[in-house]
């Protein structure tokens, strides 16, 4: 027997959760597939090493769609400041400067998606199955597709939703297409216990290796980001956590303080990915499955994030106009909302790191110098930190903190 759904999520991650609570409370009948649950959350519990700098837009999609209490009830860090520099060339960054409070929040993914999973189960609209496992995705233009499970359940759904991922198999059953390439550079993370307590200030230096990047987390704990050749990631990586602690204190900068201690590691390939359409009839990707970026300024959940409610705004209005959701032309202004704008991040992105792992004198004079009028010149400086909040550019209405149902 069939289930019949309007929309279903394929993946409950954060951005495929997003879309599920934005749709709740709608008119639309909706299912999320997701393969596992994320362990529960307890206080006494080490910080995960998958964290996201979630922007001030970011929040207001959470708030929302009702998940950014389950997000400050469990453990979230607050930033202030943020400080970006290369010898010469300095800057910093500070919400005060802009009249807010924060210019973001460093929360660990899996408490962002308990909250948002923990918030859709309250819609009768939506319908959870988790684990959820994919026999067969059967996809064809004129007629809803159907998901079969393994375990013998199958779901029909006039709109399919791609939120599974760089990887994602929906993506790959309906012949979309992506244009990707590597950056031959690895990112080491660094979960670390500091001598400092909470801090309000993440940081970024370049050094000619690549970054490095500090992440405050709650109390005296932090994640550090050593972007790095791919073979010496794999021998910091490698070591023993003493060890490892005492290169960190050779190469990173000294306001990063004393290390109590390492308390864990992990490493993943730098990669651009851009999926060369968002849309088919019925089938629509978001998040990692659209695109893939350069985590260099932290974006990739953020805008993410912008996808989900961009989806949530066609759709709901599609339906209340009495529109065919499934139809390219409804599809296609979430594209048009997003598409672009993703590419303009994306591209930006990639010319900072190109920048920046530039050694030529004459590229070093001009990103230095850079830095330093950034600094000086605040207008340019606040639009700068705007942008990094997310407050800038074509907002989906969820993003300005605007219901839709």
């Amino acid at each position: 027997m069939k289930e019949h759904f309007d929309v279903v999520i394929v993946g409950g991650g954060m951005v495929g959760a997003a879309v599920a609570c934005g749709l709740g409370g709608s008119r639309l009948r909706v299912a999320v597939l997701e393969s596992s649950p994320p362990q529960e959350f307890s206080n006494d519990q080490p910080h995960d090493l998958r964290v996201s700098a979630l922007s001030i837009a970011s929040k207001n999609i959470l708030e929302v769609v009702g998940a950014w209490s389950g997000v400050i009830n469990r453990r979230f860090c607050p930033f202030r400041r943020m400080r970006v520099w290369e010898t010469a060339g300095d800057t910093e960054f500070c919400s005060d400067d802009i009249d807010y409070p924060e210019l973001g929040y460093i929360v660990e993914n899996r408490i962002t998606q308990l909250a948002l999973l923990e918030r859709l189960a309250e819609f009768g609209n939506i319908t959870l199955i988790c684990p959820a496992a994919i026999k067969k995705i059967n996809y064809a233009a004129e007629t809803p597709s159907e998901i079969s499970l393994d375990d013998g359940r199958v779901l029909s759904a006039k709109v399919v939703v791609a939120a599974d991922g760089g990887q994602s198999r929906v993506r790959q059953a309906v012949g979309l297409g992506v244009t990707s390439w590597d950056y031959n550079q690895h990112a080491l993370v660094i979960y670390i216990e500091t001598d400092y307590e909470q801090q309000d200030i993440t940081w970024q230096r370049f050094v000619p290796t690549g970054p490095q990047a500090f992440l405050p987390l709650s109390g005296p704990y932090a994640s550090l980001v050593w972007y790095h050749s791919p073979d010496e990631v794999r021998r910091l990586q490698a070591l023993p956590f003493e060890q490892l602690k005492q290169e960190l204190l050779a190469a990173f900068p000294d306001c990063l303080g004393k290390i109590k201690a390492v308390l864990g590691v992990a490493s993943f390939p730098l990669k651009r990915q851009h999926a060369q359409a968002y849309v088919k009839p019925g089938v629509v990707l978001v998040g990692d499955a659209a695109h893939m970026i350069n985590p260099l300024a932290g974006q990739g959940v953020n805008i993410g994030l912008l996808d989900a409610a961009a989806l949530v705004e066609v759709l709901i209005e599609a339906d209340n106009n009495g529109d065919d959701i499934a139809s390219l032309a409804v599809l296609k202004r979430y594209e048009g909302m997003r598409r672009n704008e993703n590419l303009k991040m994306m591209t930006v992105m990639d010319v900072f790191y190109r920048l920046f792992s530039n050694e030529l004198l004459p590229v070093k004079f001009l990103r230095n110098l850079g830095l330093g009028l950034a600094e000086r010149i605040l207008p340019a400086k606040n639009k700068v930190m705007r942008n990094a909040m997310g407050l800038e550019g074509k907002l989906p209405k969820l993003a300005k903190g605007q219901s839709l149902v």
